[in-house]
């Protein structure tokens, strides 16, 4: 079967916007409920994998690593805050800004689920070659800058 767009016929293993689309959703939903035993979310636990450093990060370097509105960073910060996950520090040379810095739990829960992320990217991988990986990765990586314009 194909789909027509303005006179255009497209196969149904061409669709890439809809292929990527599906998987994405899919791809989200095991990894929020592979995730769900460390009580986070794909999503908070991407946050405590930017926090790589003793520095931490700001929430503004956070929202920029997840590509994250501000505000939506600004309100991952204080959940994790809140789940005693992180704790704000002042930043060394910005008085007006803090630097997120992980916890003793917070460290423990990102071991936990970089763990649980290597096993789902290990799944992910199953039956490609190391060369049909790089070029799933290269094309991932291109189209998630294709779009992006100067701030």
């Amino acid at each position: 079967m194909y789909l027509c767009f303005e006179g255009r016929m497209t196969a149904p293993d061409q669709r890439l916007i809809w292929l990527l689309s599906r998987a994405q959703r899919r791809v989200m939903a095991h990894s929020d409920a592979a995730i769900a035993g460390l009580g986070l979310t794909s999503t908070q636990a991407g946050a405590l994998f930017c926090i790589r450093s003793e520095d931490g990060v700001t929430v503004s370097e956070l929202a920029d690593q997840l590509d994250l509105a501000q505000s939506a960073a600004s309100g991952l910060a204080q959940r994790l805050e809140s789940a005693g996950l992180v704790t704000r520090s002042p930043h060394p040379e910005d008085g007006r800004s803090v630097r997120l810095v992980l916890t003793k739990s917070g460290r423990k829960r990102r071991e936990d689920a970089i763990k649980i992320a290597h096993a789902g990217n290990e799944a992910l991988r199953a039956g490609f070659s190391n060369t049909e990986i790089a070029i799933v990765a290269r094309w991932l990586a291109r189209i998630g800058t294709a779009t992006e314009t100067d701030k």
